[in-house]
């Protein structure tokens, strides 16, 4: 039954990505800057296309709203959820600089900036995230298994085990899910 393979093959994919230590050290690390950033007023912005945008939206819903409890808002964006802007851009200019632009704008040194591509090669996240280097931000990037453009240009690249899509956003998902929880539990203690 295909319904039983997919839901084995997200287990696998997830088990494989748990005993990679070195994805798992990258996790901490990316929280660590994620707490130091908003220690000192940053912000966190993400971006990403398709099921990507939505898992960029949704980590900085948790971030700028809350996640397992009541507490003060920190100052993540996800950069397409601005349609006249995203629209505009892709119009005067290109889809290629849709993200770029706004980075441009509103990045600056020291904060964060998550790329999220299954391919490690969109454009549009490619350019973002070198725009963020220039602007001095920390950068990140999810992807899955092969190798793609942000591997070499980013401070951190958190690779899913998987070639399959749908298996390496349901993966994504967990790590934002994972760095959300340890930022708010670390910023956030309960008592």
């Amino acid at each position: 039954m295909s319904i039983k393979k997919s839901i084995e093959e997200s287990i696998e994919t997830k088990k494989q990505f748990l005993q990679d230590n070195h994805n798992l050290k990258l996790i901490k690390d990316v929280v660590s800057k994620c707490i130091a950033t908003f220690n000192n007023d940053g912000k966190v912005l993400l971006c990403g296309n398709g099921g990507s945008a939505s898992d960029a939206q949704h980590i900085a819903a948790e971030l700028s709203g809350r996640f397992n409890y009541d507490r003060d808002p920190l100052f993540a964006e996800a950069l397409h959820v601005n349609s006249s802007y995203l629209t505009a851009v892709a119009n005067d200019y290109s889809y290629d600089v849709s993200f770029s632009r706004m980075v441009k704008a509103a990045g600056k040194r020291g904060d964060v900036l998550i790329g999220i591509s299954t391919s490690g090669n969109s454009k549009n996240i490619v350019k973002a995230l070198e725009e963020g280097r220039k602007q001095g931000m920390v950068t990140v990037a999810l992807t899955g298994s092969k190798k793609g453009i942000v591997d070499g240009i980013v401070d951190y690249c958190i690779k899913v085990p998987s070639s399959n899509t749908a298996r390496i956003q349901e993966t994504h998902i967990l790590i934002g899910h994972v760095i959300c929880e340890e930022i708010e539990n670390t910023l956030f203690p309960k008592d």
